[in-house]
């Protein structure tokens, strides 16, 4: 829940907080545009770089947000974006959380600390902004998934494809049976590679690169290891492109039909590892599987989603300026607001978070936890398909395993380095 305050009642309480006269700014009382400070979502941003920084100016832009306070392992980030917003630089997130004004809060840290934080935070009662890809493993995935749920927050996923029209037409034109029934669905995402220097290098001024570790394992500090692309590519701390890009089309994926919950999911796949070099996740992928009886064909390539029906195909991509079609015919169809199948967003990603938030309501924004997990489950079944070479069977319905061995299994889940651990559900 967010605090709300009268502007009366902001400045009955203003009053006695003080003796000497004091100026109340306008801009906290608010105006035609924008809600009084009392009235507004109060966010904090954990992670602040490239990302975490883009975040942070498309909340500042949203009239019923207030961005109050940062968090980032590098001094120099979290002083910067803690003076653009006005608010408060922590070097220790949990300081952070521990503020009862604060409302929500926007993950976007490396992958490996996504769902710790997040599990943290919703324990702490906020409601969670999470960059993609979701967790380190399954069970990271279930676990937020579970408690999301059990404290009944609100949850925005980082697929912020699914707030571009045009993403959102062309599922819904799938969803709608332009093509008919679905026979096959191709997805591409770009590339990993090998790489990285694995030399130990100084930790630069100002960055406290154990609290950057977090729960990932003790290594040693290298120039690549904690920016991209070393942030994606390293084992300890990603899945690799096979999560950290395939979030995004594998998404369109569940968002345009439902394959992925129409029966078992069968993966088998091939893919290179490095041997050499800091980097360690799959590149060069190839996975077939069976969504029910939908066959589905995962690749690298340019980021997109190709639904094959028996009437044709449709191909939605964040990065194409509109969709394409087998029949440009097929993409003419007139949508009425009031048959969508789908949700439409009018006020962007982070402005139906907020807006989700205001309504309290867990079922308003358009990227659940449940959706979430069910992309993120593909890419590490994915995974775990590669390194094992095994044919891995799935539960969508149950969320478990069928299939697989003993080392299969023990890639459900993943040691967390303590303290962190202690985030976990038991």
């Amino acid at each position: 829940m967010f605090r709300k305050h009268s502007r009366r009642a902001f400045m009955k309480t203003g009053s006695l907080a003080v003796a000497a006269p004091y100026v109340i700014l306008s801009s906290a009382l608010g105006d035609e545009e924008r809600p009084p400070a009392g009235e507004r979502i109060t966010v904090a941003h954990i992670g602040v770089g490239g990302r975490g920084r883009a975040l942070l100016e498309e909340t500042m832009r949203l009239p019923r947000a207030q961005s109050a306070a940062v968090a980032d392992c590098y001094q120099d980030r979290r002083e910067a974006a803690a003076a653009a917003c006005k608010g408060k630089a922590y070097r220790d997130f949990r300081d952070l959380l521990a503020r009862n004004d604060i409302d929500a809060v926007i993950i976007a840290t490396p992958d490996h600390w996504h769902v710790p934080i997040a599990l943290l935070a919703v324990q702490a009662g906020k409601h969670v902004y999470v960059e993609k890809p979701l967790g380190l493993c399954i069970a990271q995935d279930l676990a937020c998934q579970k408690l999301v749920r059990e404290k009944g927050v609100v949850f925005q996923y980082g697929t912020q494809q699914r707030s571009l029209y045009r993403c959102f037409r062309g599922c819904e034109l799938v969803r709608r049976g332009a093509i008919g029934k679905i026979l096959a669905i191709e997805v591409d995402a770009p590339n990993g590679k090998p790489g990285g220097s694995t030399a130990e290098a100084p930790v630069p001024p100002g960055f406290d690169y154990e609290m950057w570790l977090g729960p990932a394992p003790k290594k040693p500090y290298t120039v690549d290891r904690c920016v991209p692309p070393g942030t994606y590519l390293i084992y300890d701390q990603a899945i690799g492109y096979l999560a950290g890009w395939g979030a995004h089309p594998l998404d369109i994926m569940v968002w345009g039909c439902d394959a992925d919950l129409s029966g078992e999911i069968v993966v088998e796949g091939t893919g290179k590892i490095p041997k050499e070099g800091l980097y360690d996740t799959v590149y060069d992928w190839d996975v077939k599987a069976k969504l029910g009886d939908v066959d589905l064909v995962f690749r690298p390539g340019p980021d997109r989603t190709r639904f094959i029906g028996e009437n044709g195909w449709i191909e939605v991509s964040r990065a194409l300026v509109r969709n394409i079609a087998s029949d440009p015919a097929l993409l003419k169809t007139k949508l009425d607001s009031k048959e969508d199948r789908l949700m439409r967003v009018a006020n962007g990603h982070m402005g139906n978070f907020i807006e989700a938030i205001a309504k309290n309501n867990p079922h308003a924004t358009v990227t659940s936890v449940q959706e979430a997990v069910r992309s993120d489950v593909i890419s590490h079944l994915c995974d775990i398909a590669i390194r094992t070479g095994e044919k891995i069977v799935w539960d969508p319905q149950r969320q478990e395993l069928i299939t697989g061995s003993q080392e299969a299994r023990a890639m459900l889940s993943r040691p967390m380095r303590e303290p962190w651990g202690k985030a976990m559900p038991s």
